[in-house]
């Protein structure tokens, strides 16, 4: 996928007993020609399917359509083993993976499964280390000794396929300036869009970061999770009165995302339900069949 490319996916949060409808839910995204789903990945919750799991899985069923954990629960899967995990994923799907990273958010479930407690800058600190130890364990070259804070390798030799794409779901201003440093993409928290206070306040953070180091800003993709309800008819109103998208008609939904790419730089879409779950089956064929090939339509048209 190149930096250029506006993707449109879905995302889902699938239990143990919901395989056979991600499975359809899949299928069709990928012959409707979507790019992209992801799956949620909290493994202390018993009743959920394992995010990698799935991700390969649905991988080997699919022909185009691209996976990614949204995201990553990095204290439960260390970097060297992930590194493996989305490099083997990779070669076997002819790419077609994202390596979506999180620092670790729910903690007390997260020392639940036997690891240590980071404090908010040590898990940082060590979700810049992962990004930087996966990116070096992959795409060929001599052995990689990595001596790191968090993470320590010793003449460990790196998988002979490139390093997916890594997008992050940074929040606070330290993770933020490290997606700068050594991302690829950011994916706004709390489903939180082009107009909000969030992405005002967090993205230029990230674009500083990506500069002091020498990187283009614009390189760094954002991609936005983004629930709503896809209805017959127009809506009076697409926004709350807390400015919060609420969804609207197919043609509601085109302008509203066109805008979001040719104004705000925006370039990808995660759809939920209006509920911020995995959306119907119906709204997936709507998204797919309708709005995408508006969005794409309009931003050629205005591309030349």
């Amino acid at each position: 996928m190149s930096v250029q490319q506006v993707v449109f996916g879905f995302g889902a949060h699938s239990g143990i007993d919901d395989g056979p409808e991600l499975l359809r839910m899949a299928e069709q995204a990928d012959r409707d020609g979507l790019d992209i789903f992801s799956l949620s990945d909290h493994p202390y919750i018993g009743e959920r399917l394992d995010a990698y799991a799935s991700v390969g899985f649905i991988l080997g069923r699919t022909q185009r359509l691209a996976g990614f954990a949204n995201v990553t629960n990095l204290p439960t899967r260390p970097a060297p083993m992930l590194a493996r995990t989305v490099t083997s994923l990779s070669a076997l799907s002819g790419g077609r993976i994202v390596l979506g990273m999180g620092a670790g958010g729910l903690w007390d479930r997260i020392v639940g499964m036997g690891v240590p407690r980071l404090s908010p800058s040590e898990a940082v600190d060590a979700f810049e280390e992962a990004i930087v130890l996966v990116k070096k364990l992959s795409g060929g070259g001599p052995p990689v000794t990595y001596r790191g804070r968090h993470y320590q390798v010793n003449q460990i030799e790196p998988a002979p396929v490139a390093a997916p794409p890594v997008w992050t779901g940074s929040v606070g201003r330290k993770s933020l300036a490290a997606t700068g440093r050594v991302a690829d993409g950011w994916i706004p928290g709390h489903a939180a869009d082009w107009l909000s206070e969030r992405y005002r306040t967090s993205r230029p953070i990230i674009d500083e970061a990506a500069a002091a180091v020498g990187r283009d800003p614009r390189q760094i993709r954002t991609v936005f999770n983004f629930p709503g309800r896809i209805t017959d008819r127009p809506l009076p109103a697409t926004r709350d009165r807390d400015g919060r998208w609420i969804g609207g008609s197919a043609g509601q939904w085109a302008e509203e995302l066109t805008g979001a790419v040719l104004e705000h730089g925006a370039s990808g879409f995660m759809l939920f339900s209006p509920e911020g779950g995995t959306p119907d089956l119906v709204s997936l064929g709507r998204w797919a069949a309708e709005i995408a090939p508006a969005v794409r339509e309009a931003i050629a048209k205005e591309n030349g």
